[in-house]
């Protein structure tokens, strides 16, 4: 069992190497990606996208109603909808990919359920995770991970020496 935590600055680029890294696997890969909304080069929000279905929703926008986190509004209706659910879906997969787990995220109990029971499983999982959150998840991901620091220096380089961990351990 391999499991990886990307972690690292904001903006330093896990999530995109998260996703390069699932560009280069053929395994079967389930769970949850996120990416920014921007309109006019600023940041006004996220999406959050089932990696199995394609079906895609709004994580968090600065316009809206929710939970706050900074600026944003989280939607916890996408959240569970798709993010927790894409989660539970995921474990029937080879590869269990959680993009992000952060502050936004644990607004939601059942996206926490979803990721503990990721956790509890015997999977194989990739995740990024918010470099400084304290929650107990996060800490639990420090801890048991695999943890690679993303930085607009290495995160080149992160892409390939993450995805041929992946795929030596799914052979």
């Amino acid at each position: 069992m391999l499991r990886i935590a990307i972690t690292g600055s904001p903006g330093a680029g896990k999530s995109t190497v998260c996703r390069n890294v699932l560009k280069q696997l053929t395994c079967t890969c389930g769970g949850m990606t996120s990416a920014d909304i921007r309109e006019k080069g600023e940041r006004v929000g996220f999406e959050i996208k089932d990696i199995a279905t394609g079906k895609q929703g709004i994580l968090a926008h600065k316009k809206g109603a929710g939970p706050r986190v900074g600026s944003f509004y989280v939607n916890i209706s996408d959240l569970n909808g798709i993010g927790a659910a894409a989660i539970k879906n995921a474990m029937s997969s080879e590869l269990i990919v959680i993009d992000e787990i952060a502050p936004m995220e644990f607004k939601s109990p059942e996206f926490i359920r979803a990721v503990e029971a990721a956790l509890g499983s015997d999977k194989n999982m990739l995740v990024v995770l918010h470099q400084k959150s304290a929650h107990p998840v996060a800490e639990r991901i420090r801890r048991e991970f695999l943890v690679y620091t993303v930085t607009m220096e290495n995160r080149e380089r992160m892409v390939s020496e993450i995805a041929g961990k992946i795929i030596k351990s799914l052979q």
